[in-house]
């Protein structure tokens, strides 16, 4: 079959065959997702973890699977780009009206990706549009379920909530969780003036992330409305409403950047984007994709709304980005837009001791991890093209002289064989440098508690410097460079010897054996990097990062299959 004599019968049978495998892919994401509200209901958590890694890479599977099938059905053919012209002509018209068309889409772009090795875009091959972000014109609205709440029992609206979301454990006690949520309403939204609830609307699909299930929605007042997030625990002795989140910023965080994605049954996912949106305006719509566990959508949605806004600033260069020049990664940015690009470099500076593919293993890992809140998401892409004019010459002489195994200049072009993508944080030694005394000591309390919180989640950061740690615009610390990360469990983790004698209390080097693994707890202090008064007050708070013994127990919890608990919220959202 020659280049321009394309079956039309055989476009159309290879259009067919990519929605199937999409659909394929939706129904197997699907089946997943729905064994969440029965690992809640048996509490079994680890098997949770283990689903969600499952559904992480559910994605390439279907994508390989739908490959061998177009190789099958097509022959060489597959290979023909006048075919694939037919294709994407015909895949267009099985689309008209679906709610997720882009998610459809998006698959087609993969496969299309992966057959032709496709460095940055091909337009005539692909679906891409920088002028439009696809989720505005979705006007269909998503299942939920609406409650008018009366001034005099405002429990009574609560109580047909909870009855309405059916799971197979009973309450330990319904009424006084309704009691609860209504009495934590009011308060929270007393400014509103009396009656200050004058409906509740939640959607019907129940969210459930490590040990929560979570109600999703908003409330009303008279003239107006907030996020509402009721969560729902399973403590072994029935459901208990543990929380109420009203506020947008706590509500952002919960479907934030560093927080592991939700399973969430959804019919359909464009409309509950939508939805999602009216709660939380100011969060980027590929995040919101990506939460929802459509990561490859929202990879999608990131690179359409960077590009556009790439496009449409002409004259803004490519800098590097702010902070402490990284051993490992070579790290830039365009100033007007919230996202750093991660490259490894092709040599890392002494004492760094490991291999670019053992980077790639940790950025991996964390893709799989239960991030809580703690660790932000580092999206790979592959093959990005950029002008070489949209580059500082000292950003660009570094790419090519340091990153020269993963950067080539391709006439006019810069293409980028793999960087990791992040949203940007403002790096915490430079945060400590610009706040007063109270900001300092805040957000060093809280790089304190990253580092417990990662901990009690089998997370050890390796380096703790304060450079490797990022402050949200809402002041919560959070982890970012993951060359050196590994796993609690992985680590021996010893007490510091006491000397014997005075040749060994003033040796500038351990006078013992080190083995590649241990770890000494007492001796965090210098590798803090904090001035003294902050390292003693991580000291007074946080004395347990120094001593060994909590270590070696959190070892013991992690090991049983019984970590702590670490709520993705605060103790003042915790219910009476």
């Amino acid at each position: 079959m020659s280049p321009i004599d394309i079956d039309p019968v055989l476009a159309e049978r290879m259009a067919l065959a990519i929605r199937d495998g999409f659909e394929d892919y939706h129904a197997r994401f699907a089946a997943i997702t729905a064994r969440a509200q029965g690992r809640f209901e048996r509490r079994q958590w680890e098997a949770a973890q283990r689903d969600a890694v499952e559904r992480i890479g559910l994605y390439d599977q279907c994508i390989a699977a739908c490959m061998h099938d177009l190789r099958r059905l097509a022959g060489e053919a597959v290979g023909e780009r006048a075919c694939w012209l037919q294709v994407h002509a015909r895949y267009s018209v099985l689309l008209r009206g679906l709610i997720d068309a882009e998610l459809y889409k998006t698959f087609y772009n993969t496969l299309a990706r992966r057959l032709f090795g496709t460095r940055g875009v091909d337009v005539q091959v692909e679906f891409l549009a920088f002028d439009v972000e696809p989720s505005d014109a979705i006007t269909h609205p998503v299942a939920r379920h609406a409650y008018a709440v009366s001034a005099t029992r405002p429990a009574d609206a609560l109580m047909r909530v909870l009855g309405d979301y059916r799971f197979d454990i009973p309450y330990a006690h319904q009424l006084r969780c309704a009691a609860a949520i209504a009495v934590r309403l009011q308060d929270d939204l007393a400014h509103w003036g009396a009656h200050a609830v004058r409906g509740i609307e939640l959607l019907d699909t129940v969210f459930y992330r490590e040990r929560r299930a979570y109600l999703v929605g908003r409330v009303f007042g008279e003239h107006r409305f907030s996020p509402c997030v009721i969560v729902l625990v399973n403590d072994g002795q029935g459901l208990r409403a543990d929380a109420v989140l009203t506020r947008r910023r706590d509500v952002a965080h919960l479907f934030g950047v560093s927080r592991s994605y939700f399973q969430a049954n959804l019919a359909t996912v464009g409309d509950a984007v939508v939805f999602l949106r009216s709660l939380l305006p100011g969060k980027p719509v590929d995040e919101i994709y990506t939460v929802l566990g459509r990561a490859k959508q929202g990879k999608t949605e990131r690179y359409r709304a960077f590009f556009g806004h790439f496009l449409e600033h002409p004259q803004e260069q490519l800098v590097h980005a702010e902070g402490t020049p990284g051993m490992v990664m070579a790290v830039f940015t365009l100033p007007s837009y919230p996202l750093v690009f991660k490259l490894i470099r092709d040599r890392f500076a002494w004492p760094k001791a490991m291999s670019r593919q053992q980077v790639e293993d940790k950025y991996a890992l964390v893709f799989n991890l239960d991030r809580v809140g703690r660790l932000l998401d580092a999206q790979p892409y592959r093959h990005l093209r950029f002008p070489a004019t949209r580059f500082a010459p000292a950003l660009l002489q570094e790419l090519l002289q340091h990153c020269a195994q993963g950067v080539r200049l391709d006439g006019e072009e810069v293409e980028i064989a793999l960087c990791y993508v992040q949203r940007r944080f403002r790096p915490l030694n430079l945060y400590l440098r610009e706040q007063g005394p109270e900001g300092i000591r805040a957000a060093v309390l809280d790089y304190a508690q990253a580092i417990t919180d990662m901990a009690r989640n089998n997370i050890f950061p390796g380096d703790m410097l304060p450079k490797n740690f990022g402050v949200s615009r809402h002041g919560r610390a959070v982890f970012y460079d993951y060359d050196e990360l590994c796993l609690v469990t992985e680590c021996v983790f010893r007490d510091w010897p006491a000397p014997r004698n005075a040749d060994e209390a003033l040796a500038d080097e351990p006078w013992f054996h080190v083995g590649p693994r241990d770890v000494f707890p007492e001796r965090f202090g210098p590798f803090m990097g904090l001035p003294a008064a902050e390292l003693a007050a991580v000291r007074e708070h946080f004395g347990h990062l120094f001593q060994p013994a909590w270590w070696r127990a959190l070892q013991d919890q992690l090991t049983a299959g019984a970590p702590p608990d670490t709520p993705p919220y605060s103790r003042e959202h915790r219910l009476a």
